[in-house]
């Protein structure tokens, strides 16, 4: 009997794109690879690009291809997409959509045992009308632009990754590895990805979503001086008496209008912004402090413990002694 074939995974790249998009997954199906006590044959892994030359990833760093993607032929186990974002001069990120990988994907994707994207490589996936009628995410920075662009794609900005059929997509950059992980997982079990998960020093899984890892003062710049003004100030008093009734009276406006006001400047409400900001100051003394957790309600603005308790679940799906565990 001949030997089995090696799990066959093809990772598509593009000039621009993040370089952990690419080495990260390979790296966790290497090392699946050799941290297998035996039972099958491992994984291997080519990249592939529209001409097979190397391509200069986001870092500057070069990746070289093995093979062009008209090259790619026969049986593809798993076939992985990566990801790329420009900054346009006017401000924010988007994904960069590559002509050439979308209009290869629409066949190729179809033939392989699975498809997946990293990070915005969601997009490409999506352009190619394989995400039609599932659920996806991308990286939260440009899930907005996913959602906009790609109606028919119901897009959760908040898992780490989904799986739906034979297509996955995942978050921002790392959690291209926990996919992967995920993936051994499904393919030789949890022993193996257990295994595998030690030795890279990962978590076989991430307890909550990305928005931990977003930054939840992201919110549309306001072109009134007066409202960013009072932001900056937030910010630095998260413990201050911020109603809309006090931080109306610091701008000399009625509450209400202070508040129509903030709503058209900033594209949130001054109570949701305030909670935002008071979670994001807690975030950073669980972070960079041994504070204890009383102490972190009350320096945060968040008042009580139980207040701190019921903010950290409801925006980070997490406690507050697990995120200080995990993300210190």
């Amino acid at each position: 009997m001949p030997a089995p074939a090696p799990h066959r995974v093809v990772v598509v790249a593009f000039p621009g794109v993040e370089l952990l998009d690419v080495t990260g997954p390979a790296e966790v199906f290497s090392v699946a690879s050799r941290v297998s006590e035996g039972g099958f044959p491992g994984y291997c892994v080519q990249v592939a690009t529209a001409d097979g030359a190397p391509v200069a990833t986001s870092s500057g760093l070069r990746i070289h291809a093995d093979l062009r993607l008209d090259e790619v032929t026969g049986r593809v186990d798993t076939l992985l997409v990566s990801g790329a974002v420009t900054h346009p001069e006017g401000g924010g990120v988007r994904a960069v959509v590559d002509p050439v990988v979308t209009a290869w994907l629409r066949t190729a994707a179809p033939r392989a045992g699975r498809t997946g994207s990293v990070c915005a490589g969601a997009h490409l996936l999506a352009a190619a009308g394989l995400l039609d009628g599932r659920t996806a995410t991308t990286h939260w920075l440009t899930a907005a632009q996913l959602a906009a662009a790609h109606p028919e794609v119901d897009v959760d900005p908040d898992p780490i990754f989904i799986r739906s059929g034979p297509v996955w997509t995942c978050a921002g950059i790392t959690s291209g590895m926990d996919m992967a992980l995920a993936m051994v997982a499904e393919d030789h079990g949890q022993a193996l990805a257990l295994a595998t998960a030690r030795m890279m020093v990962m978590y076989v899984k991430r307890s909550g979503g990305q928005s931990q890892f977003s930054v939840p003062l992201a919110v549309r710049a306001p072109t009134d001086d007066r409202i960013g003004e009072l932001r900056r100030w937030i910010t630095e008093h998260p413990d201050a008496d911020l109603s809309a009734e006090a931080l109306a009276q610091r701008l000399s406006l009625s509450p209400r209008h202070f508040s129509r006001l903030f709503a058209q400047r900033t594209g949130t409400t001054p109570a949701a912004y305030v909670e935002s900001a008071r979670l994001e100051a807690a975030r950073r003394l669980l972070e960079e402090s041994d504070t204890g957790l009383p102490q972190v309600a009350a320096a945060s603005g968040l008042g009580s413990l139980q207040t701190l308790h019921r903010c950290f679940r409801r925006h980070l799906g997490t406690t507050p002694a697990e995120y200080r565990r995990r993300f210190r």
